[in-house]
């Protein structure tokens, strides 16, 4: 009859311990997985980093963080007048017409927080101006129109001429006063064309 030796060889090679050694299985286990591990790749290893080195690595991405927030921030509510000069139909937006003079057009989703405040102001600088017209797009079930105008957030509004030209463009929550310059400057110029 044989006898079985105490010792018997785990897969990585090494002995496998007696209960006992003092060393237990998981660390044998540990060990051998330690053996076969590949090599760390170059470059940057984080297990060796300096904390010196991980506080500057961290305010450095910190800082990228904060000016590109900045810069989105400023570009929040800005007139642009770059934008394409394309004739909207009001009939596709399911309005009857658009404004004698502009047309202020909101688009704007059910889930947007800052629309309904939006939808007041332009309301009102509507109101305020003659031959000015407020129209407000709910684009939630209207995707459509959201692919076509390039609408990326809500509010986004749109002042158009009274041919229903594209003038201006806002994206973002637009300030009072620069609605209210643009509206006289779109509307200025309908009427320097009557006369």
């Amino acid at each position: 009859m044989q006898r079985r030796s105490r010792r018997q060889t785990t897969l990585g090679g090494a002995a496998a311990p007696r209960e006992n050694d003092g060393i237990s299985f998981i660390t044998a286990l540990r060990h051998t997985r330690a053996i076969r591990r590949p090599p760390p790749p170059a470059g940057l290893r984080w297990d060796v980093v300096n904390p010196l080195d991980a506080l500057l690595i961290l305010a450095a991405l910190l800082a990228v963080a904060a000016g590109l927030g900045v810069l989105v921030r400023r570009r929040q509510g800005r007139a642009r007048r770059d934008v394409s000069h394309e004739v909207i139909d009001p009939l596709r937006l399911g309005a009857d017409a658009l404004g004698e003079n502009a047309t202020l057009l909101q688009f704007s989703t059910e889930m947007c927080a800052k629309c309904p405040g939006v939808h007041r102001m332009l309301a009102a600088v509507a109101d305020r101006h003659d031959g000015v017209r407020h129209l407000d797009v709910d684009l939630t079930h209207r995707p459509d129109i959201a692919k076509h105008f390039h609408v990326l957030q809500t509010p986004t509004t749109l002042i158009l001429d009274e041919r229903g030209v594209v003038q201006t463009r806002f994206g973002g929550v637009p300030r009072r006063d620069v609605v209210e310059l643009e509206v006289l400057r779109v509307a200025g110029a309908v009427e320097a064309e009557r006369v």
